[in-house]
């Protein structure tokens, strides 16, 4: 994951105290600020899309084209091929692998090894249902014991410090999210559930993934809509940097 950037380089709200308010060090001329709520969701969704792409498309797609022209077994095996190789070019030209996509990595070996044992074409696309739900799952244990997962992955999107990460606003917002994310991956695993028992393998492969972006795309729409409007009523100012990372920061009083 993108690992925050020093206070002076990337803008990050600088601080002398956990009550402190602050403002960048440096605002880049090209930013923009107080960006518009359709502007963020274009910026997150420029952000995402190579990733899923990487992660979630290229395989899926490997698979159908293989699965219809050699059969479920090489279609397994290219979806494989394909994860692996991204992974493996980034670490050959030195590049930081996407969390996104280690997690694609880990997830289809697994299934390709659980695969390998049993040769259950059920049982290989109902391991990533049963990921879903317990990623739901743990979305929302996760607000109840007081460390909300959202708060992790904000960071990959947002630069702000811990000043304002702990303002009650913000962690209230946090919950919420997590809420939110814990709704729609169940969503997915229960809807993918029910095309895995009712469908053909063939139909499944598109229609299970469609299912997928169409959920995280309301998801995205809805937390950006809701991050935009809390941070501004709890008197924040927000930037869009020209790379598609938004900056959320106080503005110090003179």
């Amino acid at each position: 994951m993108p690992q925050p950037d020093s206070a002076a380089a990337s803008g990050h709200v600088t601080t002398t105290g956990p009550s402190a308010r602050a403002e960048p060090t440096s605002i880049d001329p090209l930013w923009r600020l107080d960006p518009t709520w359709a502007s963020v969701v274009w910026a997150v969704g420029r952000r995402l899309w190579p990733y899923l792409i990487e992660a979630t498309v290229v395989p899926t797609v490997a698979y159908y084209v293989v699965l219809l022209t050699l059969g479920q077994f090489w279609g397994i095996v290219a979806a494989s091929v394909c994860t692996y190789l991204a992974v493996t070019r980034r670490l050959l030209v030195r590049q930081a692998v996407p969390g996104l996509l280690i997690v694609a990595a880990v997830g289809i070996t697994v299934r390709l090894g659980i695969y390998l044992l049993n040769h259950s074409s059920f049982i290989y696309f109902l391991q990533p249902i049963a990921k879903t739900g317990s990623t739901a799952l743990l979305f929302a244990a996760s607000v109840l014991v007081g460390k909300p997962l959202v708060a992790r992955f904000a960071a990959d999107f947002c630069n702000f410090d811990e000043a304002v990460g702990a303002r009650p606003a913000i962690t209230s917002l946090f919950r919420r999210l997590t809420y939110l994310w814990a709704g729609a991956q169940l969503t997915v695993a229960a809807v993918n559930l029910v095309l895995l028992l009712t469908v053909p393998v063939a139909v499944y492969v598109g229609t299970a993934a469609g299912t997928a972006w169409a959920v995280m795309g309301i998801g995205v729409a809805i937390t950006v809509r809701d991050a935009v409007r809390t941070t501004r009523h709890d008197g924040l100012n927000t930037a869009l940097a020209s790379g598609g990372r938004l900056h959320a920061y106080v503005t110090v009083d003179r």
